[in-house]
Order: C-alpha cells, then sequence, then structure tokens
C-alpha cells in the first residue's frame, strides 16, 4: 500500500510540473478569450452575439485542427523515452505535409459554409457583423494549425514550457491589439468586431513565426531539425500518423458540433440568448482549460510508459490523472457557484443578457464533472494510441445522443437556453464512461 501510495504522489508530481506550464498558457488562452468577448460586449450587444456564432462555429474548425495535431504526441512520446531523437524529426515532417493537407481541407468546408451562411437561420441584423469576422477568423487555421505541430511535438518531448511563453505573449498582443482596434485608441481606427479579428490573425501570425524560430535556431532540437530538413516523406509514416490523428479530430469535432450547433439553435430563440451564450461559454472554459492541461500532462506520461511497455504506470498515470482533474472540478464549480454574478457582470453591461446568464450557472456546474471525466481518460486513451475507439465513441456521445438530447431539452421540453445547458451532461457523462470503459480495457494487464 506504501509503495503504490508513494508511486502516485511521484505521478502526481510529474502531472503538475508538465501540465502547470499547459495550464498557465491556456489560462493565457482563457484571459484573452475573456478579454475579446468583455471588450466586444461592453462595445455593443449586436457585436457580442455576431462573436459568439462565429466562434462557436469555428471551434469545430479550429479544435479539428488541433485534435489532428494531437495524434503527433504519443507517437513522439514513444520516441523521445527510447531517445530516438532523428526519428522524432522525421516524425515531424511527415506531420507538418499531413497537418497542411488536413488544415486545407477544413479551410475548404469552412469557405462553403460561408457562401451558405445566410440560410443558418441567425437575426439578419447581425450578418453585417458576422461575415466579414467570418472570414479573419478563416485566415487564421493555417498558422494556427502550424504553431500545434511545433507544440504537440515539444510535449511529447517534455517541452511544455516554451509553447507556454509564446501562447501568454501572443495573448498579451492580443489584448492590446484589441483595446487600439475595437475602440480606436491612441489614433487607431475604430473597427470594433473586426477589429477583434484582426488582432486575433496578427497573434495567430505571431505564435507561429516565433516558436519555428525558436526550433530553427535552437541548439535543443538540433538533432530532430536536421532530420526533419533531410528526410523526405514516405507512405507508411503519413498512414501511420494519419490513422492516430483523424480518430482524435474527429473525436473533438464530434464534441465541440454539440456546442457548436447548440450555438445555433441559440440563435434561433434570440440575440440575447446568443449573447449569453457566449458568456457562459467563456466562463466555462475556466475549467475546460484546467481539464484539458491536466489531460495533456497525462497523456504524455502515459505514452512514455506505454514506450517502455510498462501497462501497470499507465493505468495508474490515467487515475492519477483523474485524482487531479477531479480537484479541479471541484475549485472550477466553487468559482461558478460562488463568483459566477460577479464574472457575467465583467462581460456585459446588459441587463437582460446577466439575467439570462444566471439561470445558466446550475446547468453548467452540473456537467462539470462529466467533462473532467471525459477529457481525463479521452486523453488517457489518446496516450496508449488505442485512439480508433475514440472515433465512435465521440460519434455516438456527441452526434447520436447529444444533439437530438439538446433539442429535446431545448424546444420540445420548452427548456430554452437552461435545457440546452442542462443536456450537455448527458453526453459529456456518457462520453467520460466510455473512454473510462477502452482505457481500463487496453492497460488490462496480461
Amino acid at each position: 500500500m506504501k509503495g503504490t501510495l508513494k508511486q502516485y504522489l511521484s505521478d502526481y508530481q510529474q502531472i503538475i510540473r508538465l501540465g502547470l506550464p499547459i495550464i498557465v498558457g491556456q489560462a493565457g488562452m482563457i484571459v484573452v478569450g475573456f478579454a475579446d468577448s468583455i471588450m466586444v460586449g461592453n462595445y455593443g450587444t449586436n457585436e457580442l452575439s455576431s462573436a459568439s456564432f462565429v466562434n462557436n462555429v469555428f471551434n469545430m474548425a479550429n479544435l479539428a485542427c488541433m485534435g489532428f495535431s494531437y495524434g503527433i504526441t504519443p507517437l513522439v512520446g514513444a520516441l523521445f523515452s527510447k531517445g530516438k531523437h532523428s526519428e522524432i524529426g522525421e516524425l515531424m515532417r511527415n506531420a507538418l505535409v499531413l497537418n497542411v493537407l488536413y488544415t486545407l481541407l477544413i479551410i475548404s468546408v469552412m469557405c462553403l459554409l460561408y457562401f451558405n451562411i445566410d440560410s443558418l437561420g441567425q437575426p439578419e441584423e447581425l450578418m453585417p457583423l458576422i461575415k466579414p469576422y467570418y472570414i479573419l477568423i478563416l485566415c487564421g487555421l493555417l498558422p494556427t494549425a502550424l504553431f500545434n505541430v511545433f507544440a504537440q511535438c515539444s510535449y511529447g518531448m517534455k517541452g511544455t514550457s516554451m509553447p507556454m511563453w509564446i501562447i501568454l505573449i501572443s495573448n498579451a498582443i492580443n489584448i492590446v491589439g484589441n483595446y487600439l482596434l475595437i475602440y480606436g485608441h491612441f489614433g487607431a481606427p475604430e473597427l470594433g468586431l473586426y477589429g477583434a479579428g484582426l488582432s486575433t490573425l496578427f497573434s495567430r501570425l505571431f505564435s507561429v513565426a516565433c516558436i519555428l524560430g525558436i526550433f530553427m535556431m535552437s541548439k535543443q532540437y538540433r538533432i530532430v531539425r536536421n532530420a526533419l530538413l533531410e528526410t523526405r516523406c514516405t507512405k507508411s509514416e503519413l498512414s501511420r500518423l494519419f490513422t492516430t490523428s483523424l480518430p482524435i479530430s474527429l473525436q473533438l469535432v464530434f464534441e465541440t458540433a454539440a456546442f457548436s450547433v447548440a450555438a445555433i439553435f441559440v440563435g434561433w430563440i434570440g440575440k440575447i440568448e446568443l449573447a449569453a451564450f457566449q458568456v457562459m461559454l467563456s466562463i466555462g472554459t475556466l475549467g475546460f482549460c484546467f481539464y484539458y492541461s491536466l489531460g495533456s500532462a497525462t497523456s504524455v506520461l502515459v505514452a512514455n510508459a506505454s514506450g517502455r511497455r510498462d501497462i501497470k504506470a499507465m493505468r495508474r498515470i490515467g487515475f492519477a490523472g483523474y485524482h487531479l482533474t477531479l480537484v479541479m472540478a471541484l475549485g472550477a464549480s466553487l468559482i461558478f457557484i460562488f463568483a459566477g454574478e460577479f464574472l457575467i457582470k465583467i462581460f456585459t453591461p446588459d441587463v437582460n443578457v446577466v439575467n439570462a446568464c444566471l439561470m445558466v450557472i446550475l446547468p453548467m456546474v452540473c456537467y462539470q464533472l462529466g467533462d473532467a471525466t471525459q477529457v481525463n481518460f479521452a486523453n488517457a486513451l489518446r496516450g496508449t494510441a488505442s485512439v480508433m475507439p475514440m472515433l465512435w465513441i465521440a460519434f455516438f456521445s456527441y452526434l447520436v445522443v447529444g444533439l437530438p438530447t439538446t433539442y429535446l431539452f431545448g424546444f420540445t421540453l420548452s427548456g430554452g437556453l437552461v435545457g440546452i445547458y442542462y443536456s450537455f451532461s448527458v453526453s459529456l457523462f456518457l462520453a467520460g464512461l466510455l473512454f473510462l470503459k477502452f482505457f481500463l480495457k487496453y492497460t488490462r494487464s496480461s
């Protein structure tokens, strides 16, 4: 018993040490997300509603690209644990080519959606704001995807600090850009929501330029860099990466679809509810960023243990990550309960939006445990590189069960915005239990 407790304590320390820089980076993204919503929300309710629609639609695209890059992490982690740095470089070259092609496919889909955006039933008066903002966010997809490839490689090599600092600096640039371009301070043009989009695009271009510069100049990455520049892409490596990456990407797409389609549903109710949805989604990311950060660290350590073929350590690390994530879920829930009203009023002065948000606090607290469970065990499963079950679990939980439940709670049962938020608990808990089941299956000792 003492030995097990000592091992768990060691796992906790490793997860926190690896996860802390990711948490800081994610917290930085939360701050800039807050700043975006606060600045746009205080500029106007129509701007906030428009940003809500576009950001939620693009959540699927962003997470599709991000999830595709997640397939790199367990493969790099397994190679890193064996000291195979040259093979990491070869893997990265193939990953860059594959991720660029995949992102271009996503961009094509989003372009098709743009030309049909008028048919999605959103308030007509928001269209002049939605369309130009949509284009700017679309332009940021490719630089974000390139950044993700280098960041996930760094995470797999246990280097979580460097991407963290880049994210923090780019987020600071975004906030300053928002201040100048939304309101027109210090002689800058007053561009409102369009200014927020320009600032976001510039910060994304900065982040990829920065991480690429560090990778090309740092001695730490010399062996990996040389292998990346000198090797060629191979069908076998591209196929292996695609097989690992696509299920993770689609898993995140299906999960995000539950929220993105919900945003479209909310737009059918009204622009006040749509603005409230954006505010509460921004606040809700407080919990998710911590779960995701610890999950990423858990995934890396599970992948390292998988490289050593230590099945017992893989399972123990998965549950160590879950213990820490549950603590985070409790903390997030307490913040929502006791500081929710304070946070809401920072985002918007509109009394109607504030009242709509207050009604959603309880259902948002209800799904924190489900969210924490699905994030942790999805990442733990990702670390095993046995990712195919993630695809059908996400499809079944979020689309087959989740979307009909959202419509049922929101419209058939006349729950409105509150009913839509309660529906998220169903899909998140279902996914969490299924991810847990398959993680236990793939870490069963023979």
